[in-house]
């Protein structure tokens, strides 16, 4: 769908991924530890990747989700980006969130799957705003939003159970209308 470099796409989750999911969560289990909701062993079987495929496929088609992945060579997946929770009516929103595989931090993969993902949120969805939540530790994403034009709305008390603990997030957002960063323009 939308080409990140010569090797990597981000494309829209596919029924036939709850494999590849599987070994892309193993892979990065340590990675992404401090960052996810502590995770029973059976998260990173294939049976548990494939039920949770087919249940987000189905929030796709009832307009309450968009799930991408990022795809390497071979159709590894090496990321996922989410629009979760669309609200329809007054406020035209999603929340986003996404992961990228440990041996692609630092090299831009997060800030353009992020623009490409405002763009179909924008573009195809129609949403008005996307809002994320962030550890306040975690400085990465935080310059992967800035990069993409969001902004600081506030701070959350407590907001999610993260790594077996409640823990406080600093939200942003975006408003759609005010344009998306050209890739381009980002690091």
């Amino acid at each position: 769908m939308f080409a990140l470099d010569v090797e990597h796409t981000l494309r829209l989750l596919r029924v036939d991924d709850g494999a590849a999911l599987a070994r892309a969560y193993s892979a990065n289990r340590v990675h992404l530890e401090p960052w996810e909701p502590l995770r029973p062993a059976s998260f990173f079987t294939t049976a548990v990747q494939d039920a949770d495929v087919r249940r987000s496929l189905a929030e796709t088609s009832s307009g309450r989700a968009a799930r991408f992945v990022v795809e390497g060579p071979g159709g590894e997946i090496r990321g996922r980006f989410n629009l979760n929770g669309i609200v329809r009516g007054a406020f035209d929103n999603a929340d986003l969130g996404y992961w990228v595989d440990a041996r692609l931090q630092g090299r831009g993969f997060a800030t353009a799957a992020v623009a490409h993902t405002l763009e179909y949120a924008r573009d195809t969805l129609g949403l008005h705003r996307v809002q994320a939540g962030i550890l306040p530790h975690n400085l990465a994403s935080q310059r992967v939003l800035a990069a993409n034009g969001f902004t600081r709305i506030g701070l959350a008390p407590r907001y999610l159970r993260i790594a077996g603990e409640w823990q406080d997030h600093i939200l942003f957002q975006h408003l759609l209308e005010e344009g998306i960063s050209a890739p381009s323009e980002r690091p």
